[in-house]
């Protein structure tokens, strides 16, 4: 069994910073990509970033530039570095760890962005 839980959430200015974590438990997580996805109301859940077991990554048009993610295979956990966030930056935030016969999902953590 394999338990995603984030953190790091919070209100911050536009302009401003945050770092997210997800930590997992679980022996799945040095040979598996992960994901951050966000889900904002009244819209549907969107993939922001994905790292490979192997490091390379890839982000969301809307993203890029600004944020970064990372993991540290030492501490089961990943990172959403996000800098220079903005109003629609708003949602929560899920890891994920994909997986069959079914993903792996966070809790969520709400990351609110005031103008």
């Amino acid at each position: 069994q394999v338990q995603l839980v984030e953190s790091g959430g919070g209100l911050v200015q536009s302009g401003g910073s945050l770092r997210l974590s997800c930590a997992a438990s679980g022996s799945i997580f040095s040979i598996n990509a992960m994901n951050w996805y966000r889900q904002a109301p009244g819209r549907q859940r969107e993939l922001v970033a994905t790292i490979t077991s192997s490091g390379s990554t890839n982000y969301a048009d809307s993203v890029k530039g600004r944020f970064t993610i990372s993991r540290d295979n030492r501490k089961n956990t990943v990172y959403l570095q996000m800098n220079s966030l903005k109003p629609e930056d708003t949602a929560v935030y899920y890891c994920n760890a994909p997986w069959y016969p079914g993903d792996y999902w966070g809790q969520g953590t709400q990351v609110t962005v005031s103008s």
